[in-house]
């Protein structure tokens, strides 16, 4: 058996030697979609299949809040403590806050990413530092020691990775830390974080609000043998405790429990099953084609094959010899595959940082490479069993008789069977891929409530050296702005919170007049603002009613508010807003009452299709009225938005330059156009769209050439029918009409099989709601323009060969044998 497989091998590498280009040909197509199912499931193997890098990762869970408004909320430090102290469920409980610091030593003064964790984050995820120590609690508490753990990627090039760099000191938004340890290299959570710092050293404005929940994330791990639901089940009861301590801050908050991997990867697993699927529909598509090439190149060798079986070769042995020819072009396909793989993931992972998580996972291991080979053994195998099986059938005394032209008849319907499933594949991902371009075309015509032309948008960081005190910072603030306001080309410059489109800001509860509930928890919820007086003008929001905050709006007068149309027409809709009043926010931060002193159109906050939080209203409160314990936390955390005539690479010197003016070290960074921000928004729709309209790209490019191939194969064989039907009377159009019509009505059963298919594709794809947006997923004009476009691809890959065989001349073909 071995002998026979490896003189099988062998022969099919002449035939390979014989034939080169035909060789190229099935190994390219078959390369085309082996290495497309490489990349895709590289992706989908280390973002959703592969564990994290942690120690014993099943048993890591990620703790949420939930509360009527909101499945799932970050956690109160005050929450996160008690917890701690009552669970028994978990081994270890931390928590982890991400934001922006300002380094200013060592090295050229940046903007970098802090992770706040508490004392025992990188033990409960069971990562061992590379050097040093974790934070003692007595660190990770107000007043503790200002300490810091750096990351590998800062310590080598903060400290050129020299030893010594434990126990050096950093300065973070003018403030020295000493550094106690060292992240491995490798280690990951969220975003890349720079330096880590003690959460409990926090500000205690945020840190001690029991309501408020501030981005702080809650990760534990499980005991030995102890299950998600009994995890679960212990902490709802130790928050229904809490609800009844904290009834203000708590009541109606409850826990969801769910393991940490899944926290971490969300949705994004369906996006790459549903790529993953399209790249499988590639694949089928390849087989085709490869299929017809194989089964076309079979019958060409039909005394071939009736010599071997006249000599004594079984049909088996036929058809296994077939069978190897194909799995060494499917081997051979798997080897290319991989490099197209390497060089696709090279194109696309450094594109989709923000939309798919754990980008630094993928690579082609051990596993895809199985994978591949697998696929590539199938492919092989698939693709060959049709002609092998059609070969080995043949009767070798017609093969003999016929010259090697008997038999064609038997390689017609399954040609046209593989035409047929190549249709109705590429018509499937047709549909799919440009259901999704419609919805970059709805979303860009979504009006998101502003102006986005001619606005940039960018953060400072301003010097603490000059910001000390409440008063300092608003003069330092204020100053600035009035600088930049005078540069050339600036139309309108203020300060705000939270830029539309980004999802900045967060979420308050709220209430109207005096009218506070029983629930803060239950509460309705806005999007606050903190702003200026130039922001409307900066960022072209119509004013609807009243006015808008203005320059005299301070500390030292009553508090107003300004809410936009959708808060108006909810709350207010059979009277006026103006005058009533507004509190918001947590316990002890609530601020208020307000007086709404105008009303202004509704901006999308979060991304042009942020339908799923149109029920948030939003209110502009005046940052100059921001009380004085706020104010550095506010100001800090505020970005500049600016309207110019220029474009940002021509106005940000100037804006430098105003910047520097007050202190060289203060970095400028986050500069972005309003477009850009737009653009970024539709991420999560795009990449996927590029990629499906890449797939649907490239089978409808094989399929066009699988009917090419048919065609000019049928026009081969059928030389002598041609040269009789013409010296019957049939006119070159005739012949022209026939070969297209023979092929079209072939691609017209396809797209009505693939139009079916497509129906059902569609209603599954009516859960991916976060991916359309406008569209409908049975959308008949997109089916339609589906259809049309291969109804063209196959005149037009069917009028070459077509042309050919109405040129032939009767004389000629009547003479062949």
């Amino acid at each position: 058996m071995l002998a026979s497989l490896r003189q099988d091998l062998r022969f099919a590498l002449r035939q390979i030697w014989k034939t080169p280009g035909f060789a190229v040909i099935a190994v390219l197509t078959l390369a085309i979609g082996i290495g497309a199912n490489t990349a895709i499931f590289s992706i989908v193997e280390g973002v959703v299949l592969s564990p994290l890098h942690y120690q014993d990762p099943a048993r890591l869970v990620m703790i949420w809040g939930t509360n009527p408004r909101f499945p799932r909320v970050w956690n109160s430090y005050p929450n996160f403590e008690d917890w701690q102290r009552r669970s028994h469920s978990f081994a270890q409980m931390a928590s982890f806050r991400q934001e922006g610091v300002d380094l200013t030593f060592p090295g050229t003064p940046s903007h970098i990413n802090q992770g706040q964790i508490s004392a025992n984050f990188f033990s409960t995820l069971g990562v061992p530092l590379y050097l040093g120590r974790e934070f003692t609690s007595q660190e990770n508490q107000r007043g503790g020691p200002p300490v810091a753990i750096i990351s590998d990627d800062f310590w080598r090039q903060r400290f050129d990775g020299r030893s010594d760099a434990l126990d050096k000191t950093i300065t973070l938004d003018g403030m020295d830390y000493s550094v106690v340890g060292i992240a491995p290299a490798a280690f990951r959570f969220e975003d890349e974080i720079d330096v880590y710092t003690p959460l409990g050293q926090m500000d205690q404005l945020v840190l001690n609000n029991r309501g408020s929940h501030d981005g702080i994330f809650t990760i534990a791990r499980l005991k030995a043998n102890v299950r998600i639901t009994q995890g679960q089940a212990e902490m709802s009861a130790i928050q229904e405790q809490l609800d009844r301590i904290y009834p203000s801050d708590n009541r109606d908050l409850g826990i969801y429990v769910e393991p940490l991997k899944q926290a971490i990867v969300g949705n994004i697993g369906g996006t790459l099953g549903l790529l993953l699927g399209a790249v499988c529909v590639v694949l089928i598509i390849a087989c085709a084609n490869v299929s017809n090439l194989v089964l076309a190149r079979s019958v060409a060798r039909n005394r071939e094959f009736g010599i071997r079986s006249a000599l004594g070769a079984s049909r088996g042995r036929v058809a296994r010899q077939v069978l190897a020819e194909n799995l060494v072009h499917s081997l051979a396909g798997a080897c290319l595959g991989v490099a197209i793989a390497f060089a696709a993931l090279r194109l696309v992972l450094p594109a989709i940082p923000g939309v798919v998580p754990r980008t630094q996972d993928v690579t082609l291991d051990l596993p895809v490479l199985l994978y591949t080979l697998v696929v590539s053994l199938l492919v092989g195998i698939l693709s060959g069993l049709v002609p092998a099986f059609k070969t080995s059938n043949a009767d070798p005394q017609i093969s003999l008789k016929e010259g090697g032209h008997g038999n064609t008849w038997v390689s017609r319907p399954a040609q046209s069977s593989f035409i047929f499933v190549q249709v109705a594949s590429t018509l499937v991902l047709l549909v799919v891929a440009g259901l999704l371009f419609r919805t970059i075309m709805q979303l860009w015509r979504v009006n998101p409530g502003f102006d986005t032309q001619n606005m940039i948008t960018l953060k400072v960081g301003v010097s603490r050296s000059l910001t000390k005190t409440p008063a300092n910072i608003r003069v330092v603030y204020q100053q600035l702005i009035e600088r930049i306001r005078t540069i050339p080309g600036v139309q309108a410059a203020e300060f705000t919170t939270a830029i539309p489109l980004t999802g900045q800001g967060g979420y308050l509860p709220f209430w109207l007049d005096s009218r506070k509930p029983d629930s803060v928890q239950g509460a309705p919820r806005l999007q606050p603002f903190l702003t200026g007086s130039d922001y409307l003008r900066a960022t072209g929001i119509p004013l609807l009613q009243g006015r808008f905050l203005a320059e005299d709006d301070t500390t030292k007068t009553p508090c107003v508010t300004v809410i936009d149309s959708d808060f108006a027409h909810k709350f207010f809709p059979d009277r006026t807003s103006l005058g009533h009043t507004i509190t918001a926010g947590f316990g002890a931060a609530a601020f208020g009452p307000c007086t709404i002193v105008g009303v202004v159109g509704h901006v999308k906050a979060t991304s042009l299709s942020d339908a799923a939080l149109a029920h948030e209203v939003q209110a502009y409160y005046s940052l100059h009225q921001d009380p004085d314990q706020w104010v550095s936390l506010n100001y800090s955390d505020a970005s500049l938005v600016i309207r110019s005539s220029l474009d940002a690479g021509a106005i940000i010197p100037a804006i430098k330059s105003a910047v520097y003016q007050t202190a060289s070290e203060q970095p400028i960074y986050n500069v972005q156009t309003m477009h850009e921000i737009a653009s970024a928004s539709m991420a999560e729709q795009r990449f996927p769209m590029i990629l499906l309209g890449t797939f649907a790209g490239l089978s409808l490019l094989l399929a066009s050439l699988g009917l090419y191939g048919v065609i000019s194969f049928s026009v081969t064989q059928r030389v002598q029918e041609i040269g009789v039907r013409m010296a019957l009377g049939a006119d070159q159009g005739s012949v022209l009409r026939l070969f297209i019509w023979l092929q079209l009505r072939v691609v017209l059963a396809g797209i009505a099989a693939g139009s079916a298919s497509a129906v059902i594709v569609a209603r599954t794809l009516s859960s991916f709601t976060h991916l359309f947006y406008g569209v409908r997923p049975s959308d008949p004009l997109m089916f339609g323009a589906a259809a049309l476009v291969l109804v063209i691809a196959a005149i037009v890959a069917s009028y070459i060969p077509a042309r050919r065989a109405a040129k032939v001349d009767p004389m000629v073909a009547l003479r062949c044998e």
